[in-house]
C-alpha cells in the first residue's frame, strides 16, 4: 500500500499507480471526507461552466414561452401543450432541455402523454406488483 506524505501547505501527492488506476488527470477535483479516523478522497466530476449563448429579442420571447409551457407540463400535464419546433430549438440552445430529449417536449408526444395520463386517471390501466401477477392476468 503506497504511503503519502503531507506537505507544508497540507498538500499530498497521489501515488502514480492510484492516479492511473482511477484515470485521474491534473486539474481533476477530489472530495475529501473524514470517516472513522480515515481520509477518503472521491473523484468528482464538476459541471463545466459555459458562457450563455446570446439570444435575439425574438429568441428571448420564444424562450420565455417555452419556459412557461415546460412549467405547465411539469405541473399539470393534462392541461398543457407541447413546445413548438422554434421553442424546442431555443430551449436546446440555452440548455433548458437536452437535444437528445427534444422529442419528448413536442406537441405530438405530449398528446400521447396526456392520453396515457387520462387512461390512468380513468382506471383504464391495471397495475401489477410483480411479473407473475401480470402473466396470470394475461392468461385469464
Amino acid at each position: 500500500m503506497p504511503v503519502v506524505k503531507i506537505g507544508p501547505k497540507h498538500q499530498v501527492t497521489i501515488p502514480k499507480e492510484v492516479f492511473d488506476q482511477l484515470h485521474l488527470k491534473p486539474g481533476d477535483f477530489l472530495e475529501a471526507i473524514a470517516q472513522q479516523g480515515r481520509i477518503i478522497m472521491v473523484p468528482k466530476q464538476l459541471s463545466v461552466r459555459v458562457s450563455a449563448p446570446s439570444l435575439t429579442k425574438k429568441e428571448q420571447e420564444i424562450l420565455s414561452q417555452a419556459k412557461e409551457k415546460i412549467k405547465r407540463i411539469q405541473k399539470d400535464i393534462l392541461h398543457s401543450q407541447g413546445l413548438t419546433k422554434e421553442e424546442i430549438k431555443v430551449a436546446c440552445k440555452v440548455g433548458l432541455i437536452g437535444p437528445d430529449q427534444a422529442w419528448w417536449w413536442t406537441e405530438e408526444w405530449q398528446k400521447g402523454e396526456r392520453e396515457a395520463k387520462r387512461d390512468i386517471k380513468e382506471g383504464k390501466v391495471k397495475e401489477f406488483s410483480n411479473v407473475e401477477d401480470l402473466i396470470k392476468d394475461l392468461h385469464s
